[in-house]
């Protein structure tokens, strides 16, 4: 057995979990779900809470239910730090384990999905980066091996216009209004840039493109920029210490906070905590709930932690980063399930659970059963719309907790669709790819 998998099997018995990580040896009523970690490094406070995340929900399938259909689940971690080049050595230390080989990826890094990308189709091994990674991978025909449901960058910053537009008054109003966008100078940070340009340029707005260089401990010159500008939104694609940063400076020149809305990478407890009462009104994206009062943890306190709901909270039950993870982990595991149901209850291959990510159809009455009622939308994916354009709903820090302060808001998927098919049309042809049809 290898030193890694030695330690993830400790550190689960020391608190508890009834799922030993894989070894070399497995049992064909097993289910191996490889885990790309950042618990060191710069980006750390963001990574722990969803290595947890994913950690518990998992725990939670085999000890609540039996694994899946019966099939145990087992995990590995290895940690990319947030580095591209970890992330890809990872990935090709992972992609074998199991009786089946690797399940599926979540690459939980735009820079490191980037690199999977091709990698996927010759592997058969799919990626499922939720809500992050490649937006033109939405479209299927060209992207059959990678998902990014419930929504992408694109339409997300779509509906945060479209969420302005509510708060100006209507989308004729946004002519002439200013908004900047303080993004991560990276992949990731500039994948909303497209969108907001197109946008701009249909409804008149503004708008100020500022880029902040990794890791974002320096922003004094942004900020600065802005108290000038003084823009009347700000949207935020930030990761890591980078959004503490940045809502602490919005605070020092009294940017008014509730104009200040951050991405869904840019809306966890670590981002706000650290800013004191300087963060009070800062608001984000989100799809999915605040907070642990939820089924499915109060399941995860009762069957992972015995009861222990302080030990629970201490490994970040509840905390936004934590339920993003148990929400992607919630979605991996039915479709595994709904390969199953095609394929049988045995341990599924990557082109299996392929199949089963572009057949989810996960029902308001599944989430109930899965203790997620509320927490999150349905959703249901096809061969073309590897997205489904999902909704955002924007969440409020009132210094204590987050609170849903919006209902859904719709994405302009009139506007950023055609804007997929395009960008997937480019790459299918820059790489020789025929598009599959379907139908």
């Amino acid at each position: 057995m290898r030193f890694k998998t030695l330690i993830l099997a400790g550190i689960a018995g020391a608190i508890g979990f009834g799922v030993a990580a894989p070894s070399p040896s497995f049992a064909q009523s097993e289910q191996f779900m490889p885990m790309l970690v950042y618990r060191t490094g710069p980006y750390a406070p963001s990574g722990i809470p969803v290595a947890n995340g994913f950690r518990d929900y998992y725990s939670l399938v085999n000890k609540r239910d039996g694994g899946i259909n019966g099939v145990k689940i087992t995990f590995e971690e290895c940690e990319t730090e947030y580095n591209t080049k970890l992330g890809v050595e990872c990935y090709e230390k992972l992609k074998n384990n199991g009786p089946t080989g690797a399940s599926l990826f979540n690459p939980y890094s735009t820079g490191i999905t980037y690199q999977l990308i091709p990698k996927a189709s010759v592997d058969e091994v799919p990626i499922l980066s939720m809500g992050y990674g490649r937006t033109a991978a939405a479209d299927g025909r060209v992207f059959p091996w990678v998902f990014n449901f419930q929504t992408t960058y694109w339409s997300q910053a779509s509906a945060f216009i479209n969420y302005v537009a509510q708060q100006e008054g209507g989308f004729d109003k946004l002519k002439g209004v200013k908004i900047a966008h303080v993004y991560h100078n990276s992949a990731y940070g500039k994948e909303a840039n497209p969108t907001l340009k197109v946008l701009a340029k249909k409804y008149g707005f503004k708008l100020t493109l500022l880029a902040v260089d990794h890791p974002g401990q320096e922003q004094k010159a942004t900020w600065l920029q802005i108290r000038r500008l003084k823009p009347k939104w700000v949207f935020m694609s930030g990761w890591g210490v980078m959004n503490q940063v940045a809502i602490k400076e919005a605070a020092s020149i009294n940017f008014q906070m509730d104009h200040f809305v951050g991405n869904w990478w840019s809306g966890s407890d670590a981002d706000v905590i650290p800013a004191g009462k300087g963060a009070i009104g800062y608001k984000s994206a989100t799809f999915h709930g605040p907070g642990a009062n939820w089924q499915v943890h109060k399941d995860i306190v009762k069957y992972v932690y015995g009861g222990d709901e302080a030990k629970a909270k201490a490994n970040n039950l509840g905390e936004v980063l934590y339920n993003r993870a148990v929400v992607n982990a919630m979605f991996g595991v039915e479709a595994i399930r709904t390969a199953m149901a095609k394929f049988g209850n045995k341990s599924m291959t990557g082109k299996q659970v392929r199949w089963g990510l572009e057949n989810l159809d996960l029902t308001a009455a599944r989430l109930k059963e899965l203790g997620m009622e509320g927490f999150t939308r349905p959703v249901k994916v096809s061969c073309a719309d590897h997205e489904t354009g999902g909704p955002i709903i924007i969440q409020q820090w009132d210094g204590k907790k987050w609170n849903i302060v919006s209902d859904w808001i719709p994405t302009l998927r009139d506007v950023v669709r055609p804007m997929v098919e395009k960008a997937a049309a480019e790459y299918a042809a820059e790489n020789k790819i025929t598009p599959r049809s379907c139908g």
